[in-house]
This record gives structure tokens, sequence and C-alpha cells, in this order.
């Protein structure tokens, strides 16, 4: 059994995404991150850096104490390569996914929330910012695009966690929309893995988990998730 601290956000969806297509047997561990649960001396006992998700494997596949994982794509790997599945079946193959993997935990992620921070969550308007981490984000969108033309998925005709670790990340604020009218190849692609079972399972867990999805942040809410 894994027990999944998770909040209901791109990098938590990550992981409900490969759980729900392994059907691996997991328990959510809610981490209210506008409460400050992320912050709790337990949580950080395993996930140092105070940000979910973050998993602990109870049945790790060397038969030994449970095993605990923080960081989305590390995660990711860690199910991967438990279960075999969604990560290749050769070198050559699993070089394509782990770059591509990289390429969203250091670029599409943190620049498409550096977006939503800026347009969304930011208490003023700083043009200069929202600027940029507009064009950066419709920079990565392109090479998204040039990478997926011929290609159902981003490593090839397998789903694999490079597209698991991506998805969650296009488009994500609802307040600040992005035009992906330029991007044909992208909405294709996420058209095809919205329409997935295991994606419509694992998103519907947003309103279980946190009803409150989608309203405007408290103050205390900022504070805990902008204020430390």
């Amino acid at each position: 059994m894994i027990d999944l601290y998770y909040w209901p956000t791109p990098n938590g969806h990550k992981i409900t995404l490969f759980l729900e297509e392994s059907g691996l047997p997991y328990t959510i561990k809610p981490v209210n991150i506008g409460k400050g649960d992320q912050f709790q001396p337990d949580f950080l006992a395993f996930s140092p850096n105070n940000k979910m998700p973050a998993i602990i494997d109870h049945a790790p596949n060397d038969l030994g104490e449970p095993v605990s994982v923080f960081e989305s794509g590390a995660i990711l790997l860690y199910l991967a390569n438990k279960t075999g599945r969604f990560f290749g079946d050769d070198v050559r193959q699993k070089v394509e996914v782990n770059q591509w993997l990289m390429w969203q935990m250091a670029g599409l992620g943190p620049m498409t929330g550096q977006y939503g921070h800026f347009t969304v969550y930011a208490p003023e308007k700083i043009d200069y910012a929202i600027d940029r981490y507009t064009r950066e984000v419709q920079r990565l969108l392109g090479v998204l695009d040039k990478r997926l033309a011929g290609r159902a998925f981003i490593a090839g005709d397998d789903y694999t966690i490079a597209d698991m670790a991506a998805y969650p990340w296009i488009n994500p604020y609802t307040k600040a929309p992005l035009d992906l009218e330029p991007y044909p190849e992208v909405r294709r692609w996420h058209a095809a893995i919205a329409a997935r079972p295991a994606t419509q399972r694992a998103y519907a867990l947003t309103a279980q988990v946190n009803p409150d999805a989608g309203k405007p942040l408290t103050e205390e809410e900022r504070k805990q998730l902008f204020g430390r």
C-alpha cells in the first residue's frame, strides 16, 4: 500500500495520474497547503522541502522497510521502476522519457507556476514579470508542440511518465487562460490524455479532497502559500 501525501495541484495530479493508470493500491493523506500542513514536523520528516506530493511505499520491491520519496519527478521515476511501466522498454526509450521528464521539472512546471503566480495570485500587477513568464510559457509550449508532431505522446507511441508530468501543467489556471490555438499538436495530445478514464478518475479527486478548489484564497491561505 502506498500513502500519497497530496493536494489537488498540478504536481499532485501527476502522481494520481500514475496511480490510477497503474492500479497500484494507495491511500490519500491530504496535505492542506492553505492551512500549512506542509510545515508540520511529521510531514517535514520525509518531505524536507515542505512541498507535496510525497509518498511512503509500505510494500517496496525489496520487501524491506517502507520507502519515502519526495519531489513529483522522483516519485514518478520510483513508481515507474517499481511497476516496470510507463518508462520505456530499453535504454534508448528511457533516455527519451527521462530527458522530457527533466524538461518538465526544470522548465514547463516552474515557468508556468511563475506565470500563474504573477497573473493570478500576486498582490500587485507587475507588467515585466507577467510579460516575462507569459513569453517563456509560450516558448515552452512551442517546444512541446514541435516535439509532438508525428508522435502520439511525448516519447513516441506510448504514454509515459513524461506525459503524466507535463499534462497537468498545460493551461492550469482558469483565471488566466493561455491561448492554445497556436499549438495544435499540444491541443490534440492534451485532449487524448483528458479522455483517458484514469485521467478522469484522477481529476475527480479534486472535489473529494478539496471541495473549495477554485474559490478565492483567504488571507490565511495566502500567508501559508506565499508568506513564509
